[in-house]
């Protein structure tokens, strides 16, 4: 008979048979009670690993959960609640954050379009002469001219590199018969070589096109008849990078004299290693620089924060927190974060705090420069601190020491510790409500880690930083760029508005 049979017939035991036990004397009941015994502590037992069975399944039920939560967070992922950026959207349309502004899409009226004009002086004239009535036929020679119906047809040239011969004379001395040779330009060092008109054409093509080196060169052969090779494109970089040099100094300068700074940075592989392109950005000028690192350390031999004294903007990174300017986070980071709180995990206070940033940025924009008085900027701080508590409140600190807290509490964290950065566009009406200059200054550099994926030598990428700062300084200027980039090969013209 079986164990399950043995427990059975037990639970099922007579009166009659518990007397006959009874009557059998006391090593009969004896028997019987030790093996009473027996049988529940093998029960026990079998309870046991049982139920440490069950609360090992539990926990592989419970790691699981958290695992599809974490892939449908990942999956749920977009531009509109994350930081990732468009291009990972795919073709899936997004819907925006945004209210609808009411306006019919399309352009506006007020701003000025970019519509071909005709000009007074063309610089090619073309009659074409009437010959005949364009009705009964009748020849039209020898009458007088009324007018002229114009039409004007914009071109380019054919292109074609312009080839500069440099002679210097050579004379012999009456007196003592030595010959000598008329001294060249500075610039004209070499028998061959090329100039600054060419070598700006390049810089503007590979450092704001931001075409490969391969692709660059087959661009200046098809259109110019120059077969550039990759390796003189690559001297030519390093070369503006070194006259470059002096003049980004000069940027940085005049980056920390200014009273609020953008801040971002990016990853870029240089050398196969993740280094980091750190950018510090005006309304008036962009300061780049590649660094194997992206907190403090970066940050210190940059040299911009440690001595900047206004507002720095920027995404929350936690080293910048670790300078002692005043600080304004970009709340543009914020609503996507939000909006992910709000739909992916259902947390109503997210919501709330999306309506509260919005309708504040909306009324600072209404007063059109004019400060929130003291007594409303006391009410919208009560509001966002309730708003806060009630995300604290659905947001705990985790029981068990050392598991790791949630993006909704992470969040809650950033919003409670730096209130004053995040509203800082609400006591400070020429702060921004978020760090889109950074991040349009930042995005370049995006663009051209994945046309290259990489830079082959840490020169590179600082002479591309260098020749980037530049650039995207002059622009921001409103100066003309081929003009500016011509001018790095004359030291006595090279931007000397920065100075």
């Amino acid at each position: 008979m079986g164990g399950g049979s043995k427990k059975k017939d037990i639970l099922n035991i007579t009166r009659e048979q518990i007397l006959t036990l009874y009557k059998a004397g006391p090593d009969a009941v004896l028997s019987f009670i030790f093996h009473i015994r027996d049988l529940f502590n093998n029960l026990r037992a079998q309870i046991e690993t049982q139920q440490e069975l069950i609360d090992k399944q539990q926990r592989q039920l419970e790691g699981q959960e958290k695992r599809i939560q974490q892939l449908e967070a990942f999956i749920n992922k977009n531009s509109r609640n994350s930081h990732k950026p468009p291009s990972s959207d795919g073709l899936k349309k997004i819907p925006k954050v945004r209210k609808p502004s009411g306006k019919k899409p399309g352009g506006q009226k007020g701003p000025k379009g970019t519509t071909l004009q005709m000009v007074e002086n063309p610089d090619i004239i073309e009659v074409h002469k009437v010959e005949r009535c364009g009705r009964c036929g009748q020849s039209l020679k020898g009458k007088e001219i009324l007018g002229y119906d114009r039409r004007q047809v914009f071109d380019l040239p054919p292109i074609k590199v312009e080839v500069t011969e440099h002679q210097g004379e050579i004379k012999e001395c009456g007196r003592c018969g030595t010959l000598s040779t008329a001294e060249f330009p500075e610039e004209v060092r070499n028998k061959v070589q090329y100039g600054p008109g060419l070598k700006a054409t390049a810089a503007y093509i590979k450092g704001y096109g931001l075409l490969s080196y391969e692709r660059a060169a087959e661009l200046f052969e098809d259109l110019f008849g120059v077969p550039l090779s990759g390796g003189t494109l690559v001297h030519i970089d390093r070369e503006i990078g070194e006259r470059l040099e002096e003049v980004n100094e000069r940027i940085k300068e005049q980056i920390l004299d200014s009273p609020i700074v953008h801040f971002d940075e990016t990853g870029m592989r240089i050398e196969g290693k993740l280094h980091w392109v750190h950018v510090a950005g005006t309304e008036e000028a962009t300061y780049y620089m590649p660094h194997g690192k992206r907190g403090s350390q970066a940050i210190d031999a940059i040299g911009i924060l440690p001595r900047f004294k206004g507002i720095a903007v920027h995404d929350g990174w936690s080293s910048y927190f670790n300078y002692g300017c005043d600080h304004a986070l970009c709340n543009a980071h914020h609503l996507r974060e939000l909006t992910f709180v709000d739909e992916q995990e259902g947390q109503g206070w997210a919501k709330q705090m999306i309506e509260f940033l919005l309708e504040v940025k909306e009324k600072k924009e209404k007063r059109k420069g004019q400060r929130f008085s003291v007594r409303r900027i006391q009410e919208f701080e009560r509001r966002y601190r309730e708003i806060v508590a009630m995300g604290m409140a659905a947001n705990p600190p985790p029981v068990e020491a050392g598991k790791k807290k949630s993006k909704a509490a992470n969040l809650l964290d950033r919003l409670r510790q730096h209130e004053k950065a995040v509203l800082a566009f609400m006591y400070d009406f020429s702060v921004p409500f978020n760090n889109n200059a950074g991040e349009r200054d930042i995005r370049m550099m995006k663009v051209q880690q994945k046309i290259s994926g990489t830079f082959r030598s840490f020169e590179g990428a600082l002479s591309f930083c260098r020749i980037r700062s530049y650039i995207s300084t002059v622009k921001k200027q409103g100066l003309n760029v081929m003009a500016a980039l011509q001018d790095i090969f004359s030291a006595t013209k090279l931007l000397p508005e920065l100075c």
